[in-house]
């Protein structure tokens, strides 16, 4: 095997363990905070022997333990009573947990339930038995993807879904990839036995650049740069709103993983918007969903989406930012606050008008056009004139809606009701005169359209409390 300098290559391909390039800073930025991993992986796929490795580079007092074998006592020793017969001590042996700097528990997933239990404190909050691990500072666990797990062709015996409230404790969970996700030049140095048993040494190049990495996460973990938190808050709230739950607990470590990631990557506040950042962000986003865990996989479409909505919030700067935190508001009535109170110049509102008119479903812009031309028309918008043309021009069919409309009805039932207008009805028979007609020209456009408002009622009050902004607001 050709030497290969160590400025060239990866830390971890540095130490022996190929194939893990493009999950590098994450797995780095777990080692600078200190917060617990987990490896998912296929038998064979190099888990073990990653985390092994790494404690190995950095000379630390390590501990592995199969969870599917161990017993209470191989973690704590066998217990005696003091000398005073007033409390508990515990015989240490090399392979209690007692000093321990890292532990690694394997095959976390086919460990007893109650031994699980016990686990958790370890890997939540350094305890054993309700007493710190002063000297404990790396938590790391691996596992095979668990049986409910369908995207998996084996099926692992024993191998149970994680437990969530566990899972959840852990910081980094990684998907380790199998050998044809490996590059050629990587499937020769995993197949190559040459150096097998050795002990892994980059002359200290990890352990050093750690120290220094950490440093500066101790420094800046109490003032994390604006950017990452509003991505964070961001990306959370998206994914949520797609029905992928993470905990507030999980947000932090979100926060705690991204920060660190920039100091591997050497990012300042100022440098954290640029293009490549883009996939580094993306990357500890995968790299902190805790659902495959337990064989619940995270949609990709819905996962890239939050990240592109959040990433936009929060890194995008001036006109284009404004713009954005427009379209983010949920509601009508939302956007014509922000368009009033804070919209920057003329310009940047006739832009996210123009916008909004062009995305939004056509009933939704409708109404906003509706509700806020007469208050363009006056002068009382932050927009040009290009964006009172477009709104006119979506309003002015809604004030002078004109068409006809045809529906199927049963033989012997004539004279009936087009079936949108007797859903409409009712909401339109509780409303005052004056929002009655509003409401009405807005109905009957969509009729006319053939338009289906699936909840008729809140998207009235919505469309109400919208033209109530622009009447009052734009005084």
């Amino acid at each position: 095997m050709s030497d290969i300098s160590l400025s060239s290559r990866s830390y971890l391909s540095a130490l022996g363990a190929y194939g893990f390039e493009r999950q590098e800073p994450v797995i780095l930025a777990a080692l600078v905070s200190g917060d617990p991993i987990l490896l998912i992986g296929r038998s064979g796929t190099g888990k073990t022997f990653l985390l092994n490795t790494i404690s190995e580079a950095l000379a630390l007092e390590h501990r592995h333990y199969n969870a599917s074998l161990i017993s209470f006592d191989d973690l704590v020793g066998f217990p005696y009573p003091d000398e005073a017969k007033a409390s508990v001590r515990f015989l240490e042996t090399p392979a209690t947990v007692w000093g321990a700097q890292s532990v690694l528990i394997d095959e976390i997933n086919r460990c007893k339930p109650e031994h699980q239990n016990r686990l958790f404190s370890l890997v939540h909050e350094r305890k054993i038995q309700g007493i710190a691990l002063a000297s404990l500072r790396y938590r790391w666990a691996a596992m095979n993807p668990c049986t409910t797990d369908q995207s998996v062709a084996e099926e692992y015996l024993g191998a149970e879904p994680l437990d969530p409230a566990l899972a959840d404790r852990f910081a980094v969970v990684l998907d380790i990839g199998d050998w044809d996700t490996l590059s050629a030049a990587d499937q020769q140095f995993v197949a190559n036995p040459a150096g097998e048993g050795r002990v892994a040494d980059d002359r200290g190049r990890l352990k050093a650049d750690l120290a220094v990495w950490r440093q500066s996460f101790e420094e800046r973990v109490d003032h994390c740069p604006a950017p990452i938190v509003d991505y964070v808050c961001a990306l959370v709230t998206a994914l949520r709103s797609g029905g992928i739950r993470l905990s507030p607990r999980r947000a932090r470590l979100v926060t705690r993983t991204l920060l660190a990631t920039s100091i591997v990557e050497g990012l300042t506040a100022d440098t954290l918007g640029v293009r490549r950042t883009d996939a580094l962000f993306r990357a500890a986003v995968d790299a902190s969903l805790p659902q495959r865990a337990w064989g619940a996989a995270a949609d990709a479409d819905k996962v890239a989406a939050a990240h592109r909505l959040a990433w936009d919030a929060a890194m995008l700067r001036g006109a284009d930012r404004w713009v954005h935190l427009f379209h983010l508001e949920p509601t009508l009535d939302g956007k014509a606050s922000f368009l009033l109170e804070h919209c920057p110049d003329p310009d940047t509102g006739t832009l996210a008008v123009e916008q909004l008119l062009a995305n939004e479903p056509t009933e939704r812009a409708a109404a906003f056009a509706l509700a806020a031309y007469a208050a363009a028309v006056s002068g009382r918008l932050p927009i040009g004139a290009e964006g009172v043309n477009d709104l006119g021009r979506f309003a002015q069919p809604l004030l002078t809606v004109d068409g006809e409309v045809s529906w199927h009805e049963r033989l012997g039932t004539p004279a009936s009701t087009h079936p949108e207008l007797a859903t409409y009805a009712p909401v339109l028979g509780r409303l005052g005169a004056a929002r009655r007609e509003r409401a009405q020209l807005l109905f009957y456009f969509c009729i006319v359209n053939k338009i289906v408002v699936a909840r008729p009622r809140e998207f009235e009050q919505e469309f109400h409390r919208c033209v109530q902004v622009f009447a009052t607001g734009a005084a």
